[in-house]
């Protein structure tokens, strides 16, 4: 059961989610492989994107889908070590680390995606391996990576104008107390994700109690969101399921991250607490009910984005891959023209076709005028 019994409001609320699920469920039913696949693409990217960028990673949603291309080009285990000169030559040595966030996260969220059935029953095993997928691409974290934290750790919120840091929780100490409640928290998450008849609230109340005790040196946050999703992978409801694929909850997350910190905080009062049954989790329900139907509306976007490409000519297409292939650059017309070989006129023509479909978003005016990716 949950630690907290859900308000007439919120049931009345998810009876609404649950037939826009329904309708959305229809929706992805008739379209084509194709569509579909592009739909979960960039639900997948906007997810890793939004995931590392919440714990201050630096990285653009164009920059990942280039590193996810180039990576899926590779098909062996060792891609990202045998690409990762490549890689960090294109983006600049400054983002090492964000790229290795980048890839690590890229890694788990594959594996929730694609083996989320054989990952159930949950246990700590799977979470601890989870993790070292996370950081595995971190060398200075490979003395902790899958090992349970042997030190204090806090959740922090920084205002990144201001500079100023605020403790949004102490979590649980080392040592039995976390280890004893990530047991209590995977015996109780697999009694109840696929018996309670609101899987989201499950889910919101087990992110809540990982992230309340974070039980690793680093990388909680980042894994407590990729472990939301696949909690509603393992809800059982049909429809919640075969969506999630399709929906870039991380994006909205980091959309709202300052009310998300305020609300963890709100549950907790900023502390871990043995007794689960005292956090206030109501406020994380309506959160997640919130980000969840946000999410949904994403798929008409990604849709029309679909449909837009499927109507480019060859000319466009030629210039849109142009800067798919450099997603870290800004440019300009000539730069254009020098690196396709299409005429001057014909790129200036397929650059107002992409600009006007938001494919492209144009910087500056005249002549110093440059081009970049919207993702």
């Amino acid at each position: 059961m949950l630690s907290f019994t859900p308000s007439q409001k919120i049931e009345n609320r998810l009876k609404i989610l649950q037939g826009l699920l329904a309708e959305t469920y229809k929706d992805l039913e008739a379209l084509s492989p194709d569509e579909t696949k592009y739909i979960h693409r960039c639900a997948f990217i906007s997810n890793i994107g939004a995931s590392t960028r919440i714990e201050n990673a630096v990285l653009t949603d164009q920059e990942i889908e280039w590193i996810d291309t180039t990576l899926n080009n590779h098909g062996k285990a060792t891609a990202f070590e045998e690409k990762k000169s490549f890689i960090l030559d294109k983006l600049s040595n400054d983002k090492e680390r964000s790229v290795e966030e980048v890839v690590g996260c890229r890694q788990v969220l594959t594996t929730v995606y694609l083996q989320a059935d054989e990952l159930f029953p949950l246990s700590e095993v799977t979470i601890r391996g989870l993790h070292h997928d996370l950081l595995r691409y971190y060398p200075k974290a490979s003395s902790y990576a899958g090992g349970y934290k042997t030190a204090p750790n806090r959740v922090v919120s920084i205002n990144h104008e201001t500079g100023e840091k605020r403790v949004v929780l102490a979590p649980s100490p080392p040592g039995i107390i976390t280890a004893t409640a990530m047991t209590e928290l995977t015996n109780w998450y697999n009694t109840t994700i696929q018996d309670y008849p609101w899987a989201i609230l499950v889910a919101a109340e087990f992110v809540f109690r990982f992230l309340a005790i974070h039980p690793f040196q680093d990388g909680n946050g980042r894994l407590g969101r990729a472990l939301f999703i696949l909690a509603l992978f393992h809800s059982g409801d049909k429809y919640l399921t075969s969506i999630t694929p399709y929906i870039a909850i991380d994006r909205h997350i980091e959309q709202n991250h300052t009310l998300y910190y305020s609300i963890l905080h709100q549950c907790s009062e900023g502390r871990f607490k043995a007794d689960h049954t005292q956090y206030k989790l109501e406020p994380l329900a309506w959160f997640f009910i919130n980000i969840l139907e946000s999410s949904l509306a994403d798929i008409e976007i990604y849709r029309k984005r679909y449909n837009d490409l499927q109507k480019l000519s060859e000319s466009a297409s030629t210039v849109l891959n142009c800067f798919r292939s450099s997603p870290e650059k800004r440019l300009k017309v000539g730069a254009i023209v020098k690196k396709t070989g299409i005429p001057r006129r014909t790129v200036q023509y397929a650059l107002k076709t992409l600009t006007k479909q938001e494919l492209l978003q144009i910087l500056g005016r005249g002549a110093g005028s440059r081009y970049q990716l919207v993702f």
